[in-house]
């Protein structure tokens, strides 16, 4: 993939998870080429790879938008999250290979010391860091239908969204979370880890939907 493609992939990705481009926002090739500094094609090619991970929809003779989903579908998206990540967890803490747990340690500490690092862009890298992180756990699992079944539910637009909301204290939170569940693990407590697994699901829950309380309540402000 060219340099374009991936500055244009990138920055119109994080101008979608901060908000800039919020829910809706109709996404016009010729507008976003401007802005970024690059002809349409990339702009093309960044918005379909967008619209693969669920982060843009094509709506026929429109164009393209930024995603948008009701507080019900997120919540649905949560709950079955937290079923789904829990038994994962449940399972991988029984099965993990020892080198997949020491790898989930390094990506745990990684993640703490990105937030303690700061920076302009450390929300998307500790997303990242995340991401292989739930991976781990799912694969660890030992049963590739649950991997089918979570691909299904785990939208990347909403878990880089999570990210985003969470305040400092509650990113801290949520992080060290992370450092309970490879606890769990290291020890084979099955039940330990998936209880952990559900807490966390659940806080990232309450963070997109205190979020857009918040954001609902400027809105109704400023009118």
């Amino acid at each position: 993939m060219s340099n374009a493609v991936e500055k244009a992939y990138a920055e119109i990705r994080d101008a979608i998870m901060v908000g800039i481009f919020p829910p809706g926002t109709h996404l016009k090739e010729d507008e976003l080429a401007k802005r970024i500094g690059v002809s349409r094609t990339p702009i093309r090619e960044a918005l379909r790879r967008l619209n693969a991970e669920g982060s843009v929809r094509f709506l026929r003779n429109h164009g393209a938008f930024v995603a948008d989903w009701t507080m019900a579908e997120i919540r649905e998206i949560f709950d079955l999250r937290g079923v789904l990540e829990g038994y994962a967890a449940e399972r991988a803490a029984e099965r993990c290979p020892p080198a997949d747990v020491a790898r989930l340690r390094r990506l745990a500490e990684e993640m703490i010391a990105l937030e303690a690092e700061g920076g302009p862009d450390f929300r998307s890298r500790i997303a990242e860091a995340n991401g292989e992180f739930h991976r781990i756990i799912v694969q660890g699992a030992g049963t590739q239908r649950l991997g089918s079944m979570m691909a299904q539910v785990v939208e990347l637009p909403l878990v880089l969204r999570t990210f985003h909301r969470y305040d400092r204290e509650a990113l801290r939170r949520s992080l060290n979370h992370h450092l309970e569940i490879v606890a769990a693990m290291e020890v084979r407590d099955g039940a330990w880890a998936g209880s952990v697994m559900r807490s966390h699901i659940a806080a990232a829950w309450h963070a997109i939907d205190s979020g857009a309380r918040e954001e609902a309540a400027r809105r109704e402000a400023a009118e």
